[in-house]
């Protein structure tokens, strides 16, 4: 397998409004350009599959931090989080659960399931910029990560 450049960012999120605001506030950190979107989970399966993958995307980067939705078409969040988290290539990546769900089920199960954090989505812009803009400072400045070589 070819090594892919690295990317900031994939954002996996299907809701058209929380992902402008999303991209927004990311634009104000400075990270809207090391940011790729995945609009449903099987796209974001596809975006992250083995390039030697029929579903895989070409030339696609590998991202530092996943931020995740759970209430997604076609492969939910929780489907999504197991295979990141059970593929050997990507299970060193940090997820954060980025959802409205204040379930204790979509908590307790996205952290059994490998979830690095689980962040629910603040009503109020300004929260939601603050939250946001910490997790991503933290993972991708702050935090240490272990990302196999080759």
């Amino acid at each position: 397998m070819n090594e892919s450049p690295v990317t900031g960012i994939l954002l996996v999120e299907d809701n058209p409004k929380d992902l402008e605001l999303t991209l927004r506030v990311l634009r104000k950190a400075g990270l809207a350009a090391a940011t790729r979107v995945a609009r449903d989970g099987a796209e974001a399966l596809a975006y992250l599959a083995d390039a030697d993958s029929p579903a895989a995307l070409p030339g696609r980067p590998i991202p530092r931090l996943i931020l995740l939705d759970l209430k997604l078409p076609k492969a939910d969040g929780h489907e999504v989080l197991a295979k990141i988290k059970g593929d050997a290539r990507t299970r060193s990546i940090p997820v954060v659960i980025l959802t409205s769900s204040r379930e204790p089920r979509d908590i307790a199960s996205s952290y059994q399931a490998g979830a690095n954090s689980y962040i629910v989505k603040p009503v109020n812009y300004e929260q939601f910029a603050a939250t946001l803009m910490l997790a991503a400072q933290y993972w991708l400045q702050l935090n240490e990560s272990s990302r196999p070589e080759g």
